[in-house]
């Protein structure tokens, strides 16, 4: 087993299945049964996870920002819990701690207390990404590995890996295998946005991007399988 404590990050579209949109609930039952594999394994597992497939505070036209953010914020907070949920249903020890303090459904965010958690084996769903608006989740993602000394980001994502073209357009669109965060930022490549980026690249954690329609990609990518695209 190559990596002990990991960070996977989830898109809130990922949850969503073929809809786009909500929360499909097969989709949700494989992604936590790969989920169980690893933790089964004895790895240590903490998740991010957006909200994309409710809300997104960016496209929400003439709206307040911050408070367009806020709503972004609650939209992953559902996707914590029904994650949670699906979880212990699978036979897993589960916590959600959120950014912003909603004591009645789940913890306030506490860094010593997850990582206590972590390391009883429970596995840590960070919910309100990082509690401020103009924060992307993927930036929470940084944050929260940073802080809890993960030893990557796991990026499931509906894509393989990092391309240096759309791959659904451009057929000749080439997959890279391993690149440096310093070519992520001056390419433009759709990694993670550049605060995420930047702030994996200075507190060196390496990110791998792979596609979570694969169940097993999980459990090979914790056992250090050459799946998807390795950036560090």
């Amino acid at each position: 087993m190559k990596y002990k404590r990991i960070l996977l990050k989830l898109s809130g579209e990922a949850l969503s299945g073929e809809t786009g949109f909500g929360l499909n609930f097969k989709t949700l039952e494989t992604v936590c049964k790969d989920v169980k594999k690893c933790a089964d394994m004895g790895v240590e597992i903490a998740i991010v996870v957006g909200g994309g497939n409710f809300w997104r505070g960016r496209s929400s036209g003439s709206m307040d920002r911050t408070r367009a953010d806020h709503m972004g914020m609650l939209a992953t907070t559902i996707n914590a819990l029904a994650l949670a949920d699906t979880l212990e249903q699978e036979g897993c020890d589960v916590r959600v701690q959120t950014a912003i303090a909603m004591n009645e459904i789940a913890e306030p965010y506490i860094r010593n207390r997850a990582v206590r958690h972590l390391e009883k084996k429970r596995i840590v769903i960070f919910g309100c990404g990082t509690g401020n608006p103009f924060f992307s989740t993927d930036t929470a993602a940084a944050l929260r590995a940073a802080e809890i000394e993960a030893d990557i980001i796991f990026k499931a994502s509906m894509v393989d890996g990092v391309y240096d073209a759309d791959p659904k357009k451009d057929p000749d669109a080439k997959r890279y295998e391993t690149l440096s965060f310093t070519e992520v930022l001056n390419k433009g490549l759709q990694v993670m946005d550049s605060t995420a980026a930047s702030m994996c690249r200075d507190n060196h954690i390496p990110i791998l991007v792979f596609n979570m329609e694969d169940p097993n990609n999980i459990v090979r990518a914790v056992k250090g399988e050459p799946i998807g695209t390795l950036v560090e």
